[in-house]
């Protein structure tokens, strides 16, 4: 780096500004933790990221007393998931029976959740957010990180801290730094993102729709329907190579109630790739260091749990590391114990999340007939009881977390 770099000491450093991030800095901080997040854009604004804010991040939120102020916030809510098979409709989760004070989905743009997160985090003089900080590498002593060294506009910034947490997502510096293992478990989707308005006499839509060799995702946001149309890995060269055109019939067949709406794609650069990766460290830590979120295990969108199982990571990482932080000692052991509290979680989410690409979304793609659902699952959703369990893991996901960290300021409302 060129000229002096700025030094900056704290007890937690964490790289990456977005759900795990965040949420980890609001607990630290408001527990009297000194803590500097490092996020390297220079706000949260960006699209196509996920916005689906689950009752176990609701329920959170009103753990800290936040929930309703967060929900007077432009949202949209869903308290049950439907999806069109083979032109049929099916219910396939209530969460009108969670054991939460909210029992829906909230439909929250990300960087609205960001900025709120934010706000209510440097409430706490604790708490130190550096905007357009590129963390490109670890500083290191003796085999132990003890900090960061990142980019800014005002030049190098060096921060040395007792423990590095990489928030920074699933092309993480951090991890990548640290030289941790990362193991691939494939996923056989990839979706293109699009907008398309949304009418004032646009009813309720089911979520998902899925067609003979098509499948799509339509999120309410209010003036414009999001959507998440899947293709096959790899699939983005040949739908593009076919042309607007036939893109807009593919979608026209999918998604009838769009079909007056397709023109307004009007140019490729209005589809964007999301290419869909499942992955996971095969250790999260090493000294001085640990991954949580997407930096530690790559989600599909498959079921939008991402950003709350990075959510439900932070939560455990400042319950289990809160005190150990405050001792100034934090050993490897207990690193290892986020690990082992998290890994039963994600491993069974993943687990959920491939056997749906490889049993339903892969079959749907390349199918030459309407899909249907097989009987017995059929007959299942049927009953309130069958479509409870689906809700459960949805809403609340594997072994959900909740907060243990004290407000040392007294700003619990």
């Amino acid at each position: 780096m060129d000229g002096a770099a700025k030094m900056i000491s704290t007890t937690c450093a964490i790289v990456g500004g977005g759900p795990a991030g965040m949420m980890l800095g609001l607990l630290l901080a408001r527990a009297g933790i000194d803590v500097v997040v490092l996020e390297k854009h220079a706000d949260f604004l960006r699209d196509f990221r996920g916005d689906t804010i689950h009752p176990s991040t609701l329920e959170l939120l009103y753990e800290l007393g936040l929930v309703d102020e967060f929900l007077q916030r432009p949202h949209q809510q869903m308290g049950e998931i439907r999806g069109v098979i083979g032109g049929q409709t099916f219910q396939f989760a209530d969460f009108s029976h969670l054991p939460t004070h909210s029992k829906f989905i909230a439909f929250m743009p990300q960087w609205e959740f960001l900025n709120f997160v934010a706000e209510k985090a440097k409430r706490y003089p604790t708490f130190h957010l550096v905007m357009q900080a590129d963390v490109t590498e670890l500083i290191e002593d003796d085999d132990r990180v003890v900090g960061v060294r990142a980019t800014t506009p005002d030049g190098p910034l060096e921060v040395r801290s007792l423990l590095t947490v990489g928030c920074d997502g699933r092309h993480s510096t951090v991890r990548q730094q640290a030289g941790l293992e990362v193991e691939d478990l494939g996923a056989p989707i990839d979706a293109l993102w699009l907008k398309l308005s949304r009418t004032a006499t646009d009813d309720d839509q089911p979520l998902g729709r899925f067609g003979r060799g098509a499948a799509m995702v339509m999120l309410n946001r209010d003036t414009y329907w999001q959507c998440a149309y899947i293709i096959r890995k790899g699939g983005d060269e040949q739908i593009r190579s076919d042309g607007l055109e036939a893109f807009r019939e593919r979608l026209k067949h999918i998604a009838p109630l769009v079909a007056d709406r397709v023109q307004e794609i009007a140019s490729w650069d209005q589809v964007k790739l999301l290419t869909v990766k499942v992955d996971r460290l095969t250790t999260w830590h090493r000294p001085g260091l640990i991954c949580i979120g997407d930096a530690a295990h790559a989600m599909s969108p498959v079921g939008g749990v991402g950003i709350n199982l990075a959510i439900q990571d932070a939560v455990a990482t400042a319950n289990l590391l809160c005190e150990p932080l405050r001792n100034g000692n934090v050993t490897e052991t207990q690193l290892a114990a986020v690990q082992e509290r998290r890994k039963f979680p994600t491993r069974w989410t993943q687990r959920i999340q491939v056997f749906l690409h490889h049993r339903v979304l892969e079959p749907a793609l390349g199918g030459t007939e309407e899909p249907t659902l097989p009987w017995p699952v059929e007959q299942m959703l049927k009953f309130s009881l069958g479509r409870r369990v689906p809700a459960r893991l949805i809403g609340l996901g594997v072994r959900p977390e909740h907060v243990k960290t004290p407000d040392v300021f007294g700003h619990n409302e």
